[in-house]
Formats: structure tokens, sequence, C-alpha cells
């Protein structure tokens, strides 16, 4: 567009105004953290998914974990396909900043953990607090623990339907692909949080055959 800027990657940036600013068209990168979600959403559902428009670099250390969980993942330029176990393993998760295991993906897949065979440790590295979607997962029947930054999962192999509040986006999408894992009707209030952080998401999860409805 014009702009003189330097420093990018490092801890100072230095911009120098200019009097007119050009044109551009910029494709904007896509979301990997709703790619996560929704991936995830096929794994605890044991289903098989492809989602286009991604990006398998920006996501590695989720796919990573699928794997180890016994998904299997397909990767073709822009599209990622999975195709999931009717119940995953447990794995062990460190969040970390990128391009590590992201921590906006610990919650929605502490849910999926919830669900897998053996026991889980998730370790909270980046934010303190992040754990306050476990209690709305406990009343689904998840038995997770908190114990400093690190949660302990026994998984179990079925959520049971309640009536859950989110308190935060990703805690929110968590309850979200839980409620498409339990027996019953799953209720998830304050959605608020989770609508700003994910575009449509009713609407793509009835095409993957989910039984949700936004009330408003």
């Amino acid at each position: 567009m014009g702009t003189k800027i330097k420093g990018a990657g490092t801890d100072k940036i230095e911009i120098t105004g200019v009097k007119h600013l050009s044109e551009v068209s910029y494709n904007i990168m896509p979301d990997r953290i709703e790619a996560g979600t929704y991936l995830i959403a096929g794994a605890i559902t044991g289903g098989e998914i492809k989602i286009t428009n991604a990006n398998h670099e920006h996501i590695e250390p989720i796919l990573t974990k699928l794997e180890e969980a016994n998904c299997k993942i397909q990767v073709n330029k822009n599209e990622i396909e999975i195709i999931a176990p009717k119940r995953v393993k447990a794995v062990d998760i460190k969040t970390m900043p990128y391009p590590g295991f992201p921590t906006d993906m610990q919650s929605v897949f502490g849910a999926l953990l919830a669900t897998a065979k053996g026991t889980s440790i998730i370790t909270e590295n980046i934010f303190e607090s992040r754990y306050k979607y476990v209690q709305e997962l406990v009343r689904m029947g998840a038995k997770i623990k908190v114990e400093g930054r690190s949660a302990i999962i026994k998984g179990t192999r079925k959520f049971q339907g309640a009536n859950v509040v989110a308190t935060d986006l990703r805690g929110g999408a968590a309850l979200v692909i839980a409620g498409l894992a339990a027996k019953g009707i799953t209720e998830v209030e304050n959605v608020d949080y989770i609508l700003r952080g994910y575009e449509n998401m009713e609407q793509k999860l009835k095409k993957l055959g989910a039984k949700i409805y936004l009330e408003n």
C-alpha cells in the first residue's frame, strides 16, 4: 500500500508516515482455530469430514495430536480430511506459543479428551484461569480434575446432555462440541461469546448432520 515500515519479526517496528496509501487486494488467511474446532467436532462424533480453505501448516500440532489419538488425517493442498475412530485414545497436551500447540485449542481438545480411552493430561503454559469450562463439562459427565496449570482427564464413553453456561469464546465452543457427542439435549447459554469467534457455526454443523438450533 506504500507504507514505509520495517522491523517485522522483531520487538521493534518502525513506521514512517506517507501522504497517500494505494489500494490493495488481500486474501485473509484461514482461521486455524476454526479449522481445528471442526476437526475435533469430527473426532468427538467418530465422523469423517473434509475442511476446505484450511492451511495445514498453521495447525500441525493439532493434526499431530489428532493422529496420536488414532484419527486418520489426509492433507491435499488447501483441504484437510479427518477420519475418526469410534473412540479416540488419550493423549497429553502442553500449550505453547506459535508454532506450538495453541492455547485457544486447549478447551476444545479438552472436550474431546474427556471422551477418550484412558487418562490425558493438559498443561496450560500460556494463560492462567483457562479451565473455567471444566466445571460445565463435569456437569455433562466429564471426569476432570484441575491441579494448578494442569487438568487430569479420565475419559468417559458418553456425555449426558445438560444446561451449561459459556464463560468465554473457546470454552463455549468446547461445550458445543461436547453437546454433539452427548446423549439428550444440551443447552448452552451465553452463546454471544461463541458467535463472535465462529461465523455461522450452527449452519456449518447442521450441514455435517448435527441437530443444532440457535435461539434468538
